[in-house]
């Protein structure tokens, strides 16, 4: 039986209207590494500069106080530029991407229907380097978000203006939170909350018959394409490629304001 994969780009922002109650019902589909129990290790590849280091440590920290999960820090086996995928694990990048419009990009490939095989999270110092996002709540924010879409997690909300639910899985436009944002006293977006950690717990209450975690199976990105383009104004993130082999990417993005060129390497 012909396998196929499916990668699913998703942005650390993205625009949309989706009500702002908080609740732990925000997986990414049913998409989870599969285990045969938990807590489960699952080692993130490290090929950031000095300028996100302490950022990814403090993910994979955050994350790690999950029942279900433990992140393990681990050399990155590929570059920032490239942030080729590794089969069983996660790899985090960061480079000047150039001005594709995103801030950050997650990618899962995944096999036997909703189980990950492999996932990489992006940073785009193209934007990070400009004033408006190189700050350390959004590189927190973005890095918090970036690494959990690769375990399986979707947002809390979708809707920028509104008030801060505390979760780095919620949009926002003042990941700081406090003055200057939609109320002076709502939390920061900078790291999980409660309800994030519930949602991991529901994606992992359930035990496979089998591991992706540190497999070595081959899973070939080589049917992405070089880019994806949109020449239109973003109002909904999601692009869905499709190929002949039966193969889809579908890619959910945050396209930075003020851009009129978008495309996802």
């Amino acid at each position: 039986m012909r396998k196929l994969f499916l990668v699913l780009a998703v942005s650390a922002l993205a625009t949309g209207a989706l009500a702002s109650t908080a609740a732990a019902n925000h997986s990414w589909g049913k998409y989870h590494w599969a285990r045969t129990s938990n807590p489960f290790v699952l080692k993130t590849g490290d090929n950031v500069n000095s300028s996100w280091d302490s950022y990814l440590t403090e993910a994979i920290g955050d994350w790690s106080r999950s029942s279900v999960l433990d992140l393990n820090y681990a050399t990155g086996r590929t570059t920032g530029a490239t942030c080729a995928p590794t089969s069983g694990r996660i790899e985090v990048c960061n480079a000047a991407y150039g001005t594709t419009g995103w801030l950050g990009v997650a990618q899962i490939w995944t096999t036997r229907g909703a189980h990950i095989v492999q996932g990489t999270a992006k940073m785009n110092d193209t934007y990070f380097n400009q004033a408006a996002y190189n700050t350390p709540a959004w590189r927190r924010l973005v890095m918090c978000q970036e690494v959990a879409h690769d375990f399986g997690l979707a947002h809390q909300d979708e809707t920028f203006a509104n008030a801060n639910l505390g979760s780095c899985m919620d949009y926002t436009n003042d990941p700081d939170g406090g003055a200057g944002g939609a109320s002076s006293t709502d939390p920061s977006n900078e790291h999980p909350n409660a309800h994030d950690y519930a949602q991991l717990q529901s994606i992992y209450s359930h035990a496979d018959r089998f591991i992706t975690i540190g497999a070595t199976a081959a899973t070939s990105p080589g049917a992405t394409p070089a880019r994806v383009e949109r020449v239109d104004r973003i109002s909904d993130s999601t692009i869905t490629s499709h190929f002949a082999d039966g193969s889809r990417i579908v890619t959910h993005v945050f396209w930075a304001l003020g851009t009129s060129d978008h495309h996802v390497h």
